[in-house]
């Protein structure tokens, strides 16, 4: 039975997007063009047009999706039985960030560039995913810590959310900025996603949760 032309249309922006992905793996944002990009679908390269007018569209989509993983993953510790402490809570929360390290990457290196050349209606539905996401985090803080005040759980979010857009720039060293720190004699403490991301939410509860 062939497909519906919105389910074919979604399958093509879902192998535009999927192929940036691949590329993003290996390939730095500036260096990702429309031309490289369709090399790698199944369809003409002046077809991407018909679904994506710039490679920050596509950008921007590939971010969206992964602020939905990231909501799915949050959703799913919610939704776990049981009490958490503090510590135990930073724990679970860092390791949904672990897993989404190319968002981390995305927020920090390439934000302002995607949303400034994005269309209005794509533009608004990678803010609503972003909203969703901060949803399912008030979610859990008030799954896991209902003593907080909701003047609490919006103070944890407004040091949270900033803090993320530095987690990837201090955890993820090239060997360009390895060496040059060295030349400098700077001292670079090493950290991961997971512990710094924990380190930080455990202090940041503290307060709140005593």
């Amino acid at each position: 039975m062939p497909k519906s032309s919105e389910e074919q249309a979604q399958a093509r922006r879902d192998e535009i997007v999927n192929a940036c992905a691949e590329l993003y793996e290996t390939m730095s944002f500036r260096d990702i063009t429309l031309k490289e990009i369709g090399q790698r679908t199944s369809f003409t390269r002046t077809s991407i047009y018909n679904y994506f007018q710039t490679r920050e569209e596509i950008f921007l989509a590939l971010t969206q999706r992964e602020y939905e993983a990231w909501t799915a993953d949050l959703d799913a510790l919610c939704a776990q039985s049981g009490t958490l402490s503090a510590g135990e809570f930073a724990g679970a929360l860092a390791r949904t960030l672990e897993r989404r390290t190319r968002m981390l990457k995305l927020m920090a290196m390439n934000l302002y560039d995607m949303e400034d050349n994005t269309r209005m209606e794509n533009l608004v539905a990678f803010k609503k995913a972003y909203d969703g996401a901060i949803r399912a985090l008030q979610r859990c803080l008030q799954a896991y810590f209902p003593q907080m005040t909701g003047a609490e759980a919006q103070n944890f979010l407004y040091l949270f959310l900033p803090f993320m857009f530095g987690i990837y720039p201090y955890t993820s060293v090239t060997e360009k900025q390895r060496e040059a720190m060295r030349l400098a004699q700077v001292s670079y403490p090493s950290f991961t996603v997971y512990e710094l991301s924990r380190t930080f939410v455990e202090k940041v509860l503290a307060p709140y949760v005593g």
